[in-house]
Parts: structure tokens; C-alpha cells; sequence
């Protein structure tokens, strides 16, 4: 498996778990200061790496009425001020290939969106910048088709790339997650990341909005971390019900810390084991 740095962390191989959390939506630079100290006290005891997360613009959301965020020049602000005042790598989505350039120059991964992974111009644009760059499966795509998506990628030269699943299509408003691709999506050699929160959304489950059951994710995090991933990607806020957006998936920060010592405690079980089998 390829491995590379996102600033102080180690991709891939049979490193420790990352952690990619945040909030869903960017809410100010008071709400991003407070949930990124709260994120990396959670992952302290363990001494689990943290990629900050949070979205300047929700451009897919189930109805015109749905808050979008704060926009790409505010946001991608904050995002700079987060990893400089707290030494921590940052992530945003990107929707526009003329997004990607600016977008790379604040922050330390481009988040590909599940229902833009086929987008030739943004992922290509993606790739020419050089960061590193954590592109989801859409939920229509089988795992044996990212090979495809990260082909596209990889033809700008730039191979710092994550694979992530974020569960599959299956009938209305659900999603099921197969953890067969985790390990079929691993064989291109790019580490893989596994969403959590998002896996257990059901998209556009409360009619103008999308909800979820985010009792599930701690379960599906320990499966996918049993399975062996790189990393696990999990939304969170202090108080989710009155979140802007995807508050149904995010886990409560007070839940965090005890969910990442357990995690942390089965990964090191799977990657003791993965090394041992070379």
C-alpha cells in the first residue's frame, strides 16, 4: 500500500488509525476553535492523529431551503486559522474545479463529494494541486469501480490519495454498508478511509432534510476497524439535533473520547495482526 504525509501524520500501511472529524458545516471561528480543542482532547489519550474537518458550502443538500455554510472565502479563512493556531492537518469539500486551487492553498486535503466522484474536470483539477486528496465512493459505485476514479486522479502525477466509503444505495432514503469493499477498494494500493456518519444517513429520510441513525456509527466503525482501514471519518458537534446540517449522524463530542480509546484499542489488535501477515 502507498504511504505518504499529511503534514505530521503517516498515511497508510499498517500505521495507527487517523481520525477525520468535525463538524459538518462550518458555523463561525468560535464554533471551529471550540470543536477542534474538544476533538484533539478527545484524541489525546490514544495519541490518535486528527485531521480537522468542516465544509465552507453544502452544495448537495435535499432542498433549496437547506443551509449551505458560510461560503468558500470566509470558510476557507477559518480552515487556515484552525491549522495554523492548533498544528493540525485540515480538510474541506470541494465542488468546482475552480475551487480546488484556492481551496488547496488553505487547507491540507481536498475532500472529493460522493456524488461528484465521477467528475472528470474536478478530479483532474484536484489532482493538478498537489494536495492530498480523500475522494468518496458515491453510493451508486461498486468498490471495484474507484479503481477507475483513481486512475483519473493519478494521471496529474499526484498519487496522495484516499479512497473512502461512505455506504451504498439500497432502496429509498437508506444506505447499506458492505464491508467487503474496504479491503476490495484497498487492492489499487491507496489507503482507505471509512465514513462512519455518513454511512448511516438516510438521504433525504425527513423530506426537505436528510436524517440518520447515528446510534449505528460507533458500530460500523468498529467493524470497518476490524476489517483494517487507514483512517475513519466521523462527523461531531456538541449539540447534533441543533446542527445546521447532517445533525442526525454526528456524534455528540462528549461521546467522542470513550469511542476513539475503543477504537484505538481494535485497531491496534488489526494492525498488529496485518503486519504479522506482511
Amino acid at each position: 500500500m502507498k504511504t505518504f504525509d499529511i503534514g505530521p501524520i503517516t498515511v497508510g500501511g499498517t500505521t495507527p488509525f487517523f481520525l477525520i472529524a468535525g463538524p459538518c458545516q462550518l458555523e463561525s471561528l468560535d464554533h471551529s476553535r471550540m470543536m477542534a480543542e474538544k476533538l484533539l482532547e478527545a484524541c489525546a489519550a490514544t495519541q490518535t492523529p486528527l485531521i480537522f474537518k468542516a465544509s465552507y458550502d453544502k452544495a448537495n443538500r435535499s432542498s433549496l431551503g437547506s443551509t449551505r455554510g458560510l461560503g468558500i472565502e470566509e470558510g476557507l479563512s477559518i480552515l487556515s486559522k484552525i491549522g495554523t493556531e492548533f498544528g493540525v492537518p485540515t480538510l474541506t469539500d470541494v465542488h468546482l474545479p475552480d475551487h480546488c486551487a484556492p481551496a488547496a492553498a488553505a487547507v491540507d486535503v481536498l475532500q472529493i463529494p460522493a456524488f461528484l466522484c465521477r467528475q472528470t474536470d474536478l478530479l483532474l483539477a484536484a489532482g493538478e494541486t498537489g494536495a492530498a486528496i480523500n475522494v468518496k465512493k458515491g453510493q451508486f459505485l461498486a468498490p471495484w469501480d474507484m479503481e477507475n476514479v483513481a486512475s483519473k486522479i493519478a494521471s496529474t502525477g499526484n498519487t496522495r490519495l484516499m479512497l473512502c466509503d461512505r455506504g451504498t444505495s439500497f432502496g429509498y432514503n437508506t444506505l447499506v454498508s458492505d464491508f467487503r469493499g474496504l479491503p476490495i477498494m484497498a487492492r489499487t494500493g491507496y489507503p482507505v478511509v471509512f465514513d462512519a456518519t455518513h454511512s448511516v444517513q438516510q438521504p433525504g429520510g425527513q423530506g426537505a432534510t436528510s436524517g440518520g441513525q447515528r446510534e449505528f456509527a460507533p458500530v460500523l466503525a468498529r467493524a470497518a476497524v476490524a476489517v483494517g482501514v487507514s483512517g475513519l471519518f466521523i462527523e461531531s458537534h456538541e449539540d447534533p439535533d441543533s446542527a445546521p446540517s447532517d445533525g442526525p449522524n454526528m456524534i455528540p463530542i462528549t461521546e467522542m473520547a470513550p469511542l476513539i480509546a475503543r477504537l484505538a484499542a481494535l485497531d491496534a489488535l488489526t494492525k498488529s495482526a496485518m503486519a504479522e501477515e506482511g
